[in-house]
């Protein structure tokens, strides 16, 4: 037991004062060749004129410079801390993120927060590109080779909170039919003479809102009483004025879910951004859906030169988009692009044929080609013997199908391709059909011509020697990259929420990851060592 013993509030009454750490007791005991000084010294170079104009000039100055918390929380994912919590604690405590601070006032976590939210949204990007075009300096990039690909990261959103496209669709036309009735009823029942609107038009609120106005004018004219609570009996001014009321309100929250959609099929309620998608890692393996962000990297030099967030599962139309920004950001466009299976469309095609990038991404069927089952396969296309002087096929029983026309068929992004429609040209007794075609008539292919040549000339390019050596870069570079990313930094869910706020989040843990390797390549004698070349036994 304490016997004549107090436990003061104020720690320091009972502690010896004399031996806090100085900031120069802090530089004697960091090593010369610590992550953190690299991280300081890169950080210094930089330009941190557009995150001041994140701050008011009017008011208080900021707690901690914006430059030096910039800092503490780049080397913060640096080391895989991620609360704003643990950031504060970690500030107190580690004598690098002391140091860092510099003698400046140890930032709250709700300063941490505010600044990780509000703050780096307006220059998050800028910081990371200067960072991009200082490893260009030390010749770690070159802007020749990029290999891209994405990954699904799960949001901070509540699985359970999923609003559904077509459940949505269902419940609205069900919503129209009673509105229709309702008002049918109404112009009989009370002799009102409103339009009946047909199933091809939609009763939008305004409509409905027009119809109440009317209802309460009769309402006040007339002097008609509402009552509420049990026992008492409702007019029927009062259960139609209830009912238009209660459907607008619907119609109104249908509106606002088809805004929100903007295309896609799904969204959380606790995340509007996110979009329920398969995550891989689903520790139930059941391939359950839940809310996240399709992640979209560029890697040169094992470095992440470009980064995007997107609301779309497929990867197709993310191509475009990374790219354009890239090359708003960094003003240069790099000679080849190379990606996986999942990249590959026409529209893509022309974008890097126009763009003048040299395509290596494989295609879709590249690798089923190669198996026995594709080979014999009669109703495949590509088993099939073309023509090129007649422009026809012919098919395994040596039929021909001549083309017939023409039509074009838009993407989800809205871009139109040609397809040129063949027509075998009798189908009728072939001992064959059964295999080549389940249509009662003759069979017919549906070709993009375009898109065949430019399929066939990606994957020339992956064939070569240079191609080779590109694809095994491609899956050492940017699938180890996420490989890194997901498993040695644990990152495998977004702590903040909107498609801003994630990217700001994503954009600290890629200048982290890319300080991390410079690091990495400066102690094992490896700068400038940007590609991998085949081991020969």
């Amino acid at each position: 037991m304490l016997k004549n013993k107090t436990i003061h509030k104020d720690y320091n009454q009972v502690i010896n004062t004399n031996n806090q750490l100085s900031i120069k007791t802090l530089e004697e005991i960091i090593p010369h060749n610590d992550s953190v000084r690299i991280l300081s010294q890169i950080m210094e170079e930089l330009n941190y004129e557009k995150l001041m104009k994140a701050y008011s000039p009017k008011g208080r100055n900021p707690v901690v410079s914006p430059k030096v918390l910039f800092k503490v929380l780049v080397y913060a994912y640096m080391n895989n801390i991620y609360s704003s919590r643990k950031i504060e604690k970690v500030c107190r405590r580690d004598i690098n993120f002391m140091w860092l601070l510099q003698g400046e006032k140890t930032p709250d976590h709700n300063t941490i927060s505010r600044f990780r939210s509000n703050r780096i949204s307006v220059a998050g990007e800028d910081l990371f590109y200067q960072l991009i075009k200082k490893l260009l300096k030390l010749k770690e990039i070159k802007f020749e080779n990029i290999f891209i690909d994405g990954t699904k990261i799960e949001a901070n959103a509540n699985k359970y909170t999923f609003v559904w496209k077509k459940s949505t669709d269902k419940s609205e036309v069900k919503l129209q039919e009673k509105l229709r009735i309702l008002i049918r009823t109404l112009n009989d029942e009370l002799n009102i003479n409103y339009t009946i609107y047909t199933v091809q038009d939609k009763i939008t609120v305004q409509q409905v809102s027009e119809i109440l106005t009317t209802l309460n004018k009769i309402k006040i004219s007339e002097n008609i009483e509402f009552v509420h609570g049990k026992g008492k009996r409702k007019s029927k001014l009062q259960r139609f004025i209830e009912r238009f009321d209660e459907l607008a309100h619907r119609q109104g929250k249908y509106d606002n879910y088809n805004s929100i959609f903007d295309g896609r099929n799904s969204f959380s309620k606790t995340d509007k951004d996110a979009t329920f998608m398969h995550m891989k890692e689903d520790h139930m393996r059941n391939a359950q859906l839940k809310p996240g962000y399709n992640v979209q990297i560029g890697v040169e030099g094992e470095y992440i030169v470009g980064l995007d967030i997107s609301s779309e599962r497929s990867d197709q139309l993310t191509l475009i988009p990374f790219l354009k920004n890239l090359k708003l950001k960094l003003h240069k466009t790099y000679k080849n692009v190379v990606a996986d299976a999942g990249y590959e469309s026409e529209e893509n095609y022309v974008y890097l044929l126009e763009n003048k990038h040299n395509s290596f991404i494989k295609p879709q069927n590249y690798e089923s080609r190669k198996k026995n089952k594709f080979k014999n396969n009669i109703s495949k296309r590509e088993n099939m013997h073309y023509d090129e002087q007649n422009d026809c096929y012919i098919c395994y029983n040596r039929k021909v199908l001549m083309p017939i026309g023409r039509k074009s068929k838009k993407s989800k992004s809205g871009y139109k391709s040609i397809l040129t429609i063949y027509e075998c040209e009798d189908c009728n007794g072939c001992e064959y059909k059964d295999k080549c075609t389940k249509a009662k008539g003759n069979r017919q292919i549906h070709v993009s011509k375009k898109f065949i040549d430019l399929r066939e000339n990606s994957l020339t390019n992956i064939k070569s020697a240079g191609g080779i050596l590109l694809r095994m870069n491609r899956s050492i570079q940017v699938e180890g990259t996420f490989g890194v990313l997901k498993e040695n930094y644990g990152f495998r869910q977004f702590l903040t929420r909107g498609k801003e706020n994630v990217k700001c989040e994503f954009l600290l843990l890629t200048f982290a990851f890319n300080i991390n390797k410079l690091h990495t390549k400066m102690r094992k004698n490896k700068l400038g060592v940007s590609f991998f070349i085949k081991d020969i036994a």
